[in-house]
């Protein structure tokens, strides 16, 4: 193997710089597909792929194909955890991101209900299964190529620089959207909504070319620990407290994000009067805002450690999210803005900013992939997926009240705190140390 792909010979500053690199383009690329589906599913899907329904059952069937790429996230995340701890990191990134831009393009080409009926549908769903399946085996393998370069004392900054890929991905979804919204609605209805969907595809192409030179990660080279025959195997039997934790620590964030986002721009605009691109603004206010806050929250976790930081954030989302709706349905810019950046930025970013980071360190080399993936992925299918229906189907079983989804997102809160005080700190451990 040429010493390009393996890293070998490779100053450490070149190499540090090639695994950020990749690994922000593929997690752009992740964020930027997740966001853009979930923003047409509460706004556009409903009515070119599930006419016919009352609003209420069409954006509950549109969720619901929202939700069906979770299903396929656990199973991406083993396969390609399996090859990724057995092989390497690198050849499943290249595999990942090309399913991922490549189903969000044909997503852009497919023809509507009113052009081919109910086939429209299942193709939409069919494409958002295979999206997932290279969903799953993204984070992983991303978070790797920049955690397993990194020093000990500054992999919550190199983890926190991987998930800047995620507010630029919200930020350019939800910015494109918002201007695609500007046209008259017959033409975004027809092509406008399409724009933002095929756009992936030139996203695609400099992944792609970003990644096809990357160096094999430094820990995973040198790491002397036997290649797991089964790393799933091995993963559940050496590690199956830290899997347990990893998930439940996880789930604030799922379930924030698919509350506030998902749920929260179709039933603000539904039911609360809010217009579309008053929503969409906030959102992309929120990115910009993350993105500025998220090294720091990295850089405090390499201080004072993951938990802390990580509990903040936990209790941020859980005790705000008494207060996002009742901001947003007081018509109030500022307070509605404002509440939308503390809940995005602050809480779940300061979840999201060390998630790799943390989980990394839970697992130990020769199962880290598939540990991280299992554990981001099985959370996003228990907490993510269902969370836009169960949401819907709060509000509507209470008279579209949104208490019952606030108490629901509080109570899933609670669950996560109590795993991430569970957990053991390892912002001091090495990554090639014995784990439990």
């Amino acid at each position: 193997m040429s010493d390009t792909s393996t890293g070998e010979r490779l100053p450490a500053a070149v190499r540090t710089r090639k695994a950020l690199t990749a690994a922000v383009s593929g997690s752009f690329l992740e964020w930027y597909d997740f966001n853009l589906f979930g923003i047409a599913a509460g706004l556009i899907f409903p009515r070119l792929f599930f006419p016919g329904a009352s609003p209420t059952a069409a954006l509950i069937e549109s969720f619901g194909a929202f939700a069906a790429g979770f299903v396929m996230r656990p199973v991406g995340a083993v396969v390609f955890g399996h090859f990724g701890d057995r092989i390497g990191r690198r050849r499943m990134l290249l595999i990942t991101v090309a399913i991922m831009g490549g189903c969000t393009f044909l997503i852009g080409l497919l023809p509507t209900y009113g052009t081919i009926g109910v086939l429209a549908p299942i193709l939409l769903v069919l494409l958002r299964l295979i999206q997932g399946l290279g969903i799953g085996g993204e984070f992983g393998g991303g978070a790797l190529v920049a955690l397993e370069n990194a020093p000990t004392g500054r992999r919550g900054v190199m983890g926190s620089v991987h998930q800047l890929g995620t507010p630029a991905g919200l930020l350019a979804a939800t910015g494109l959207f918002a201007l695609v919204q500007l046209l008259p609605e017959d033409q975004l209805l027809s092509w406008g909504w399409r724009i933002p969907f095929l756009l992936s595809g030139l996203f695609l192409f400099v992944a792609l070319y970003i990644r096809r030179a990357l160096p094999e990660t430094e820990v995973f080279s040198t790491d002397a620990e036997p290649t797991r025959r089964m790393p799933i195997l091995a993963l559940l039997r050496n590690h199956p407290k830290n899997v347990i934790l990893a998930v439940g620590a996880r789930l604030a964030d799922a379930v924030t994000y698919n509350v506030i986002n998902v749920f929260g721009i179709a039933f603000a605009t539904t039911h609360l009067g809010m217009d579309k691109q008053f929503m969409l603004t906030g959102f992309v206010i929120a990115a910009a805002v993350e993105i500025a806050v998220i090294p720091l929250i990295g850089a405090l976790s390499d201080r004072i450690g993951r938990r802390p930081v990580y509990a903040f954030g936990v209790v941020v989302c859980g005790v705000v999210g008494f207060w996002y709706f009742p901001a947003l349905a007081s018509g109030n810019p500022v307070l509605a803005w404002l509440v939308i950046v503390i809940m995005l930025a602050i809480g779940t970013g300061c979840m999201f900013a060390i998630q790799g980071t943390l989980f990394a360190e839970m697992f130990s080399t020769h199962t880290r992939y598939t540990g991280i993936g299992v554990a981001y992925q099985a959370s996003a299918l228990i907490g993510g997926g269902p969370t836009p229906l169960i949401a819907a189907a709060l509000a509507a079983a209470f008279s579209q009240s949104y208490w019952p989804v606030a108490i629901y997102l509080a109570a899933v809160c609670v669950i996560s705190l109590v795993c991430i005080l569970l957990s053991r700190e390892t912002y001091r451990s090495t990554l090639t140390e014995e784990r439990n």
